[in-house]
């Protein structure tokens, strides 16, 4: 099958983050979308959807949302039209049945352009929430969360960072010194240093150990096209992107990538040790 591919759009992507307080409850809500399937993603049960508004829960966007029956997968294509039903548990975004309705046109992002295990992460060197300079080569030695989002995200970014606070705050004492949290705004022009911090804190994220970067647009742009987030801005403000964590080693290595949000928070937690570990 062949489909014309065109720039993502929508508005924000969500990616990553575990779900660090459970996984299904008995709070999880259902809801009705229908959408055109940009990429699916066995490995990590993924599929991304550019999707029309899904009411009561969030504005149309392009989105990648975990999946849970992965023989779903199998029956899904790039460019299908779908309806689908989706679970949302406070914490994940769950596509649990998805039926084609026809053809459309698939974009141009894919989770295969995610940076790499086993590969160098790309450098840079930023300014975070207190107005300093932060690098990667200065953060060398640690081992590194490293996570992309934007203070006026319409709710994807602040659960993202969410959940990585509750992953800091369960940091045993003999990790908390050699892991450092790294959140690169996808949003510069907007996100200063005081708009990064303000976000932060309202979070509850230990700043002492967590750094919120961003820096002139050309500067960051690079830095998130070399991680394969990439970001489409829309007229209404919001910002496409695939939202991926990395775990990123002392030597700069890309060590382990975490996509969606139904993560085992022990997953992450051991991803770190052993890299913190060397």
């Amino acid at each position: 099958m062949s489909v014309r591919r065109r720039p993502l759009r929508s508005a924000s992507l969500l990616l990553l983050a575990s779900a660090l307080l459970g996984g299904c409850g008995s709070d999880a809500e259902r809801y009705q979308g229908r959408g055109v399937v940009y990429d699916v993603n066995s490995e990590f049960r993924q599929i991304l959807i550019e999707h029309e508004e899904i009411p009561g829960l969030m504005p149309a966007m392009t989105m990648n949302f975990d999946v849970a029956d992965p023989e779903l997968l199998e029956t899904l294509e790039t460019g299908d039209r779908i309806t689908f039903e989706l679970e949302f548990t406070g914490e994940a975004y769950r596509v649990l049945s998805a039926q084609k309705v026809g053809q459309g046109e698939a974009g141009s992002a894919r989770l295969d352009d995610l940076a790499r295990v086993r590969t160098p992460a790309p450098a840079f060197d930023l300014t975070d929430q207190a107005g300093e300079r932060v690098s990667l080569e200065g953060l060398r030695g640690r081992a590194l969360l490293v996570d992309f989002v934007y203070t006026r995200c319409p709710g994807p970014c602040p659960a993202l960072t969410s959940q990585h606070v509750a992953l800091q705050r369960k940091l045993p004492a003999h990790l908390r010194e050699r892991v450092w949290f790294v959140s690169i705004s996808i949003d510069p022009a907007f996100d200063t240093p005081d708009a990064l911090r303000g976000y932060a804190e309202a979070r509850g994220a230990d700043l002492s150990h967590w750094s919120f970067l961003t820096g002139d647009p050309g500067e960051v742009a690079l830095v998130v096209k070399r991680f394969g987030v990439g970001s489409v801005r829309e007229a209404d403000g919001t910002i496409d992107h695939l939202v991926a964590t990395f775990v990123v080693d002392g030597e700069g290595r890309i060590a382990e990538r975490f996509i969606g949000l139904d993560h085992a928070p022990e997953d992450v937690l051991a991803a770190l040790e052993r890299v913190a570990s060397g």
